[in-house]
Formats: C-alpha cells, structure tokens, sequence
C-alpha cells in the first residue's frame, strides 16, 4: 500500500511509525514544510515550488520535492491532505485553497483515494500563537476542528483520519494525567506515546485491519500503556 501525504510537521508525527506498525505492509511518504497551510500547498502547486523535504517511512528527509512531482512519482493508493494546525477549526481558511488542491490531485491521480487528516487540538498550556483563536480553550478547538473538517470533508466526499478524537481520547486516560503527555511541546506530539497513537490510528484507518494486533511499539513504551492506545485506534477505525 502506497501512501502520500501533503502536510507538515503534524502529518510527520503521525507517519513517524507507520511502516513499522504495518510490519512493512504500508509504504508512506510525508511532503515536509513546518506550518504549511492549505493555502500555501496551493500556491505551491502554482508555482511547481520544491520546498518539501520527501520523507520516506518516518524517515529524515533526503531531497526537497514538488507537490506536482511527488504526484507522479508513483502509484499512490492514498493521498492525503491537511489544513495547518491552527487554521483546522477556522472555516473560513480552507476555500477556495482546499478544492483547488482537490481538483489537482485528481486530474493528477484519478485513482487514488483522498482522505482528509483531522489533526489534534493544543495542549491546555500550550503558548502556541494559534491558540488564540480558540479562546485558549482545548475543548473549543477540538470541538472546531471536528465541526470544521467534518463539513468539508463532507463537501468534497472525503473519509477523515480521527487522529483528533484518538489524541483527546487518550489525553482522558489515568496515564496521561500526570507527568506523562501526548505532546511534547504543547501542540506536537510526544515523541513516544503521541506519536505511535496517530500511527495506530493511521494504520486502522488505511487497512481497517484491528489495531490491537499490531505487534510493533517503540522502544521505552510501556507495553500496558501501548494496550489502551491500540484499543483507541481500534474503536476509532476498525472495520469489523
């Protein structure tokens, strides 16, 4: 399974693992550009612009890409698409930028399929300049995003990836009330447990295959703890 995903650094946390967790099955490569919004991808196709670093299977990125050209580099079975994290509850920064970009990557790629990645909200401390425009409130946010997403992707036929239910579903277990948190700054996940819940939740949703099957968790996890997030991403996305 090949995979294409246009975002950010938020896409990069959440591709970190995704070849592991699929023991090889999925392929994934992750257009890098820190804070990309859909506007910027779209003046980025305009302009053929090679400001993406390519990163393959949670990899580093080893050469800079196009959007036009990474969509002819192969096969892609799955495309995804983002809006900037702090734009993804604000409707009114997704058009005309996010159907332009849709109608591109299908002339470009008739046959994949084009999801929608619905990334977190900020953490409660978060000092992240976009905070701002939730009231500083992590409930305003996630309930933004998912209002938000959930109507364009409902405009333009897209599945969603829940990576912000799985993330605040997770923020609610005993574990993470404490010292340990999904992020590791306040708005990207945390290098371990916030990063291989996304993945998880990836993988159950590109495969619909039961995530608490997965075999693979990153070194220095507690395998107890690695057991609630596999069933998150199971309820979220397994296709029984």
């Amino acid at each position: 399974m090949k995979i294409l995903c246009i975002g950010n650094s938020f896409s990069q946390d959440a591709t970190k693992y995704l070849h592991q967790i699929s023991d090889g099955e999925i392929f994934v490569r992750n257009l890098y550009i820190g804070g990309c919004s859909l506007e910027t991808h779209w003046n980025n196709i305009v302009g053929a612009n090679k400001f993406y670093g390519s990163q393959d299977n949670g990899g580093d990125a080893e050469r800079n890409t196009s959007i036009n050209e990474a969509l002819l580099e192969d096969d892609w079975d799955f495309i995804t698409v983002q809006q900037v994290s702090h734009f993804s509850g604000l409707p009114e920064t997704y058009e005309p930028f996010l159907t332009n970009v849709l109608n591109f990557i299908r002339e470009k790629c008739p046959r994949a399929e084009i999801a929608f990645h619905r990334t977190w909200a900020y953490d409660d401390k978060s000092d992240h300049f976009g905070f701002a425009y939730y009231d500083r409130s992590r409930q305003k946010m996630n309930e933004a995003i998912i209002k938000t997403s959930s109507h364009f992707a409902s405009v333009h036929g897209l599945r969603t990836i829940p990576n912000c239910e799985a993330i605040e579903s997770a923020r609610a277990l005993p574990e993470f009330q404490g010292e340990l948190n999904m992020n590791r700054d306040g708005f990207h996940l945390s290098l371990d447990y916030g990063r291989y819940l996304a993945g998880l939740t990836m993988y159950g949703f590109f495969t619909g295959k039961d995530a608490t099957k997965v075999t693979y968790e990153p070194d220095d996890t507690d395998p107890k703890i690695n057991a609630k997030l596999k069933e998150i991403a199971k309820k979220l996305t397994f296709v029984k």
